[in-house]
């Protein structure tokens, strides 16, 4: 199970990741009751279909005490200290494993996907918010509490808007490149160009979200691509911190928004190829997703079949 910011994806996953059934569904505004019982329900139906699952493993959008199974703080979903293991372990009966999502996500991508034969790579989901996870050595490294990896709340404009949800920052990498952001540079955007595609939208009364802009920058719409544009040169202006402070071979950038392509990923490379020290900003990798917005479900799965089942 991958919880985001504004949903939940599930499946049933064999030792070989293959998928045998998928669950999908979305929550905004839910309280944490109401969170819980979405998860509880998308589990059951899986169940359903697959009989004979062993354990549960869950990516949640939270700090997570990986050894206590808890859920310490998050920034989008309400589960802030909740011994969300022991908890999930009760309900269902099975054993449960749970870890930050994006720490998911790129064990899934270091494992088998985009990062695989990498011994320093690093992973950014970019959603509703943006997650971080990163491999050192070859390991996937949590830090000294479980904390590690929170780039979407690295600062990168000290007198920026303040972050969505609950960071008390101001100027983080995740106002200004998340997937949200996607749909707020697309609202301005819109308004600014009003016989555009995307401003035609925004007249009809269409929600102007990332997901449209994305569709509509590959239809051609110039519009919607100098959105993209825009949030590529934000995203590598935080990427250049990144390769400074940590000298990855390749960073990968899943999560919804990785739908779109190089249209965003071109402009951070540049950023990066310009702005990083050399000579790891040339040499740096910075890759989509294998696994597309799947990589922290495939985590999850890992980490239930290696440590949950075992």
């Amino acid at each position: 199970m991958d919880a985001g910011g504004t949903k939940l994806l599930g499946a049933a996953v064999d030792g070989d990741l293959m998928v045998r059934h998928r669950v999908h569904r979305f929550w905004r505004g839910a309280d944490r009751q109401e969170t819980l019982g979405i998860i509880q329900d998308a589990v059951e139906e899986v169940r359903s279909a697959a009989p004979d699952v062993e354990a549960v493993g869950f990516g949640i959008p939270s700090l997570v005490d990986f050894a206590q199974g808890r859920s310490v703080w998050s920034n989008h979903l309400p589960i802030h200290d909740l011994p969300f293991r022991d908890l999930m372990s009760e309900r269902f009966d099975l054993p449960v494993v749970v870890d930050n999502d994006a720490n998911a996500a790129a064990l899934a991508e270091h494992r088998h996907g985009a990062a695989k034969g990498s011994e320093h790579a690093v992973l950014l989901a970019l959603g509703t918010g943006i997650g971080g996870g990163m491999v050192i050595n070859g390991k996937l490294y949590r830090g000294a509490n479980g904390f590690a990896g929170e780039f979407g709340h690295m600062v990168v404009d000290h007198d920026g808007a303040e972050c969505p949800g609950e960071c008390p920052g101001r100027g983080c990498l995740e106002v200004l490149a998340s997937g949200a952001a996607f749909g707020r540079a697309g609202q301005i955007a819109a308004s600014k160009a009003p016989d555009s595609v995307l401003g035609r939208r925004l007249a009809d009364g269409h929600e102007i979200t990332g997901g449209i802009v994305t569709e509509l920058a590959h239809a051609g719409d110039e519009e919607a691509r100098s959105v993209l544009a825009e949030i590529g040169c934000r995203l590598g202006s935080g990427l250049v911190s990144i390769v400074n402070s940590l000298d990855p071979e390749v960073i990968v950038i899943g999560g919804g928004a990785v739908a779109a392509g190089d249209l965003l990923l071109d402009n951070a490379r540049e950023v990066v190829a310009d702005r990083a020290l050399p000579p790891a900003g040339e040499r740096v990798r910075i890759v989509p997703a294998a696994f597309g917005d799947e990589s922290g479900m495939l985590g999850a799965a890992l980490l239930a079949l290696e440590e949950g089942a075992a």
